[in-house]
């Protein structure tokens, strides 16, 4: 499997579960899975860092198809995953189904619904030139407030030092911010292209959607009660469980 993708990854065997951070994270935002994962998930997981993300190189243009396509050189043509896709994860997750066999998506924290000013704010962000920081801190500080772990993990967390890089002795952020300019979801095309099963789900105290915006599109919703947009981050143990009604209870094994 050749791929230019940095990849995580743990487990051996069938079913594989792949594992999509959001827009502005890394790979490193699952490390409180592999613990939990080795105990209740019977097969491999892989978590990458998206195109333009952590250590993975940019696109010349970012488009959810295009996220998509980069993570088929990780799979082998026998894999069915089951994917787990937070944010714009689980958008790419969707796209991803329209492009390979995939067994189930889960979306969690997905933002369906977006006004213009969102997008001519996202549009902004994507043309803006990389900002530079004199120290690890100042950029690991930014990281962690573009990511919204802000409050969330400590400084020197590998989500948090994931998220930066060092260039001729000043810092940065790893992401691209091109990555910005993906826009929004087509969503009803998307599931509609799935062809697999997909559940849509959000932590209760998530403000970037809404019960009834992930309900209109007729797909099974889940509310996980007093956890916000990084749920995931949050409460692994409280996320796993999405899994088991789409998979036959893989997580009960």
């Amino acid at each position: 499997m050749g791929t230019d993708l940095r990849v995580h990854g743990g487990g051996e065997g069938e079913p594989l579960l792949l594992l999509l951070h959001g827009l502005g994270a890394t790979g490193e935002f699952w490390a409180g899975w592999p613990g939990l994962l080795s105990r209740h998930w019977p097969g491999r997981w892989l978590a990458p860092d998206l195109p333009g993300h952590g250590g993975s190189p940019p696109l010349p243009e970012y488009t959810f198809d295009a996220l998509a396509t980069a993570l088929l050189p990780i799979l082998t043509p026998q894999d069915r995953p089951v994917v787990l896709g937070h944010s714009l994860g689980g958008v790419v997750a969707l796209a991803l189904a329209a492009q390979a066999p995939v067994t189930a998506v889960v979306g969690l924290g997905v933002k369906v619904t977006w006004s213009a000013d969102d997008l001519d704010r996202a549009a902004a962000l994507a043309q803006r030139p990389v900002a530079w920081f004199d120290t690890r801190e100042q950029a690991i500080e930014r990281h962690l407030r573009v990511s919204g772990l802000a409050g969330l993990v400590t400084a020197d967390s590998p989500m948090a030092t994931s998220g930066v890089r060092e260039e001729a002795g000043r810092w940065r952020l790893a992401l691209d911010p091109g990555a910005f300019g993906v826009g929004a979801p087509d969503m009803a095309a998307l599931l509609e292209h799935s062809n697999t099963p997909v559940c849509l789900a959000r932590g209760e105290d998530d403000q970037m959607n809404t019960d009834d915006q992930l309900k209109q599109f007729g797909v099974r919703v889940v509310t996980l009660p007093g956890l916000g947009h990084n749920a995931h981050v949050q409460s692994p143990a409280r996320c796993l469980p999405l899994l088991d009604r789409l998979t036959g209870g893989a997580t009960s094994r």
